[in-house]
């Protein structure tokens, strides 16, 4: 990443400079293969034990929109979405993750996807006839980070929900937003994803240049996907957009009155990176969910990359909050191909959750200050 002489310090407290190329001790070779024009994150596969508790939570509770289901397999959108579905649910026996699936421009992106990956040696597979119901031609591909990418154009298109007032609930989740990936070498992943034409908005470093975390872009927001340090390859979470911070503090009622509170992982809240509103949860598998609004433009050429101090307390919630720990320990597996639970491989370089939280259990690790928040706890 840049060195931290060569940004600029706001007056927010965040640092400024222009993105470059990752440099990396480890990188992936850069294919001569065009890499395919992805558009945006389109949907997640994920593998659940207990259909019905999952479709409760997903659908009862989150309000998302079935458009098909049968006794395996539940497809779901939310409100914005035209296209098929944005969340699929398959039973099986180990909760993981089969499927990070991104939408390309055209049916001849999925000919680059090939050619890109096949030089990379990867573990490459196309269906024209698609992996799931409701999408058509699609390459998947065991990444060289260990991830389950798909790339697709065809859809089926389904009615949007937006002008159905009548339906929307006061949590109503409006589009997928982004994933979240666990790896443990965030240069490298960068790199890679900067190879496949994603664009860094934010990081976190610290002064020596230790990354502990990216954020990356192919839409105009902050991000399609983040690498998160960690081990891995995991899934960290997925996430959903909402219009307003009230619907995300409605869910948080919700879940109250339901007496489903331990739901609630972590928020609601404010991050300091993506200035988003957020709150994570888990869902009866333990897959993570984030819901999210009100982050920023970042399409024009010369968008700024931002970068977070490890040590400002700020960077994972805006108002100081702590992080809980389960939040840098937990994540779910990822799968191969055929369906196995890909190694997890531990992560070498310095840990945030090791850096941040000291023995009181706080995450206040400013240079000037030797205390939690709210000091030493019993």
């Amino acid at each position: 990443m840049t060195k931290r002489t060569d940004m600029t310090r706001t007056s927010a407290g965040y640092f400024v400079s222009q993105e470059t190329t990752i440099a990396t001790d480890n990188p992936i070779a850069t294919p001569q293969a065009s890499p395919p024009d992805i558009l945006r994150c389109a949907y997640m596969e994920l593998v659940v034990t207990d259909l019905a508790a999952s479709r409760e939570f997903y659908v009862d509770v989150l309000g998302l929109y079935v458009t098909e289901e049968d006794e395996n397999t539940l497809y779901l959108r939310s409100t914005e979405e035209f296209i098929h579905h944005n969340l699929v649910l398959r039973k099986g026996e180990v909760a993981a993750v089969a499927a990070f699936s991104y939408r390309v421009r055209s049916p001849e992106e999925l000919d680059k996807a090939v050619d890109f990956y096949t030089e990379l040696g990867c573990d490459v597979r196309r269906n024209p006839d698609g992996f799931v119901k409701g999408v058509g031609d699609s390459v998947r591909v065991v990444d060289p980070l260990g991830f389950p990418y798909e790339f697709f154009y065809q859809s089926d298109h389904v009615e949007r929900m937006s002008w159905r007032y009548d339906l929307h609930i006061p949590g109503e989740l409006v589009r997928l937003d982004h994933f979240n990936q666990v790896t443990p070498d965030v240069p490298r992943a960068v790199k890679y994803m900067q190879d496949l034409g994603f664009r860094v908005t934010e990081d976190i470093q610290d002064e020596e240049g230790t990354v502990y975390a990216a954020w990356m872009r192919r839409k105009s927001t902050v991000h399609d996907t983040a690498m998160t340090g960690g081990d891995g390859p995991r899934m960290h979470h997925v996430c959903f957009a909402t219009h307003e911070k009230h619907n995300i503090l409605s869910i948080c009622d919700k879940l109250g009155a339901m007496r489903r509170s331990d739901s609630i992982e972590r928020g609601p809240g404010r991050h300091g990176v993506s200035n988003a509103f957020y709150l994570y949860l888990r869902d009866p598998d333990g897959h993570r969910v984030e819901v999210y609004t009100q982050d920023y433009y970042t399409g024009d050429p010369d968008n700024p990359v931002i970068t977070w101090d490890v040590h400002d307390n700020q960077r994972r919630d805006w108002w100081g909050n702590p992080v809980v720990p389960s939040w840098y320990t937990d994540a779910s597996l990822v799968l191969d191909l055929d369906g196995n639970p890909q190694p997890v491989h531990a992560r070498t370089d310095d840990s945030e959750m090791a850096v941040t939280i000291g023995a009181d259990g706080f995450s206040y690790t400013r240079a000037d200050e030797n205390e939690g928040k709210l000091g030493n706890q019993l």
